[in-house]
């Protein structure tokens, strides 16, 4: 029995130690673009910047585990838009996105860095991010504002006490595609592109419905005051008017070229059984 449970364990050692584990160091670049409230079904639009740099650790020829650290910039518009409510609303905002993730990888062909044989795989990738973000606009007067602090729905007002001011830093589930390649012993490069499903609903600070004009002003000044509303809706109909969908969360993409090099090869514990 102790003899069956060594070969056992010398098996499953051997099996997950083999010439395809790989550690990989990589740079990747492309772009970005958001989904929601100011952009709630165009995929690609208002693509804009995105790079990173990843670390990569394969077990064998299927999986790959990844961590991963990207930049992004997002921005919507609703003065972009086609749909008259939209035209109507007038908000806009920008935003830096800073973003780690942990993801998995599965190859659907066998797959190992540097491995002429077996060089090229399309993959599927999931798991979990943590994002910071912080959107912004331009005022009348030309210059740029934090819209979290303003409180533009009423947020950390006396007058609203349920509606508290939302995290600038908040989780996502990144899942995707791509492919990717084996170009020499050492180099390899890569195309993939995957959706953040986010857990928060103000990444475009735009969410519930408008709050009482007076009250923003009154409790967060006049650059809250304009930038609450921009529409042609007078403050005598505004409060309690829908400004976005609370239904539905936000969303963020990278589109990504990837570049990475081998950086470390575990060779086989057991050479004379491989």
């Amino acid at each position: 029995m102790k003899k069956s449970i060594v070969f056992l364990f010398l098996t499953l050692v051997v099996s997950t130690n083999t010439k395809a584990q790989f550690s990989e160091f990589g740079l990747m670049g492309g772009i970005s673009y958001y989904m929601g409230d100011l952009n709630p079904d165009v995929p690609f639009k208002k693509v804009l910047p995105a790079g990173g740099l990843f670390y990569k650790y394969n077990f064998n020829e299927r999986f790959s585990v990844r961590g991963a650290f990207t930049l992004g910039y997002v921005m919507g518009d609703d003065n972009k838009s086609k749909v008259q409510s939209q035209l109507d609303r007038n908000l806009r905002f920008e935003s830096w996105l800073y973003e780690f993730a942990i993801t998995g990888e599965f190859n659907f062909f066998k797959y190992a860095p540097g491995d002429m044989n077996h060089f090229i795989t399309p993959f599927l990738f999931g798991g979990i991010a943590i994002f910071k973000f912080n959107p912004t606009t331009e005022a009348a007067d030309g210059n740029k504002y934090e819209l979290q602090p303003l409180g533009t729905e009423g947020q950390g007002t006396t007058y609203y006490p349920d509606r508290k001011k939302y995290s600038l830093t908040t989780a996502s589930i990144p899942f995707g595609l791509g492919v990717k390649c084996n170009i020499s012993k050492t180099f390899a490069v890569g195309l993939e592109w995957g959706m953040r499903y986010t857990f928060t609903d103000y990444l475009d600070d735009v969410s519930g419905t408008y709050a009482s004009p007076d009250v923003i002003q009154a409790e967060r000044g006049n650059i809250a005051y304009e930038l609450a509303n921009r529409s042609n809706l007078t403050d005598e109909t505004l409060e309690g008017r829908q400004r976005g969908n609370s239904k539905t969360n936000d969303w963020y993409s990278f589109a990504l070229v990837t570049f990475s090099m081998n950086i470390k090869a575990r060779p086989a514990k057991c050479p004379a059984y491989q």
